[in-house]
């Protein structure tokens, strides 16, 4: 399954200016948020990308993505009508098509030479249906998170056969329909904010805005019952920036992880000396 088209939801009323923010690449350029993605996306061989924006943050996000904006399409979302609905804005921009969807407000930092993109594209390739990268979580950041119940596909500790999709699931539900053999207790396989989708995804959202309102959570489990969906433990993690100091945590993450490792760790150390003086 060849992937050439890539969503990035960014409409969100309190996330819409998440992607806009700046901050030092592994490279040590500072560089968007938007524009972090984009690099991330287009390396990974995928050069058609639509953001999914607030009605008026056009020019914000053009500016933003520098040099990436040639290659992206600028989709409103005109109603707050919820995330499932934010998706199917782009339902005219993937046709007939598999995408990566992605979140906006999320990095992704892979602990090997190829990015998290590029290991999820590898997989659905390989697999040749749906996946989603998930991240062993511990219960307590549920409430943050969609998170999957499954079992382990024979021969591959980081892949999933999907059995169950739930959003936010309280601890109690997640004890009794997310346990996964081999997690350690009290953590669940939770979306990463990274899928590639078939177009059934699409077809599922279309017929539930027909019916009221989109959840992409129940279309991701109706995917689950209706053909192969696996979730893939990726060697990466997610950094959702929209959490409390998870700009900073971002930033630190990257800093850690790229060419100025050092001189960061050097600030850390001075920091953490004069906060104890």
């Amino acid at each position: 399954m060849k992937v050439t088209k890539a969503v990035i939801t960014a409409a969100g009323k309190s996330q819409r200016n998440l992607p806009l923010q700046t901050l030092v690449d592994r490279d040590g350029t500072p560089k968007s948020a938007l524009a972090i993605l984009a690099e991330e996306i287009t390396t990974a061989g995928i050069e058609e990308i639509a953001v999914v924006i607030y009605p008026g943050d056009e020019a914000a996000y053009a500016a933003a993505a520098g040099p990436h904006a040639r290659r992206m399409r600028f989709i409103e979302q005109t109603e707050p009508l919820g995330y499932g609905h934010a998706v199917h804005c782009a339902a005219d921009f993937t046709a007939d098509d598999p995408f990566l969807l992605m979140v906006g407000d999320h990095l992704y930092l892979s602990r090997t030479d190829i990015s998290c993109t590029a290991q999820l594209l590898a997989t659905a390739s390989t697999e040749k249906c749906a996946v989603s990268a998930v991240q062993a979580t511990h219960e307590s950041k549920l409430p943050n998170y969609g998170a999957i119940g499954g079992r382990r596909v024979t021969g591959n500790d980081r892949l999933y056969e999907i059995e169950a999709v739930i959003e936010k699931p309280t601890p109690t539900e997640a004890e009794q329909k997310l346990v996964i053999p081999g997690l350690r207790a009290g953590n669940y396989l939770c979306f990463f904010g990274l899928h590639v989708l078939t177009p059934s995804a699409m077809e599922i959202l279309d017929r539930q805005l027909a019916d009221g309102r989109a959840d992409l959570s129940s279309a991701l489990a109706e995917i689950a019952r209706r053909e192969r969906y696996l979730a893939h433990e990726l060697q990466g993690r997610r950094h959702d920036i929209g959490l409390h100091y998870g700009l900073l945590t971002a930033q630190l993450a990257l800093g850690l992880a790229g060419n100025d490792r050092d001189e960061v760790l050097t600030h850390i150390v001075e920091l953490l000396a004069q906060s104890q003086a």
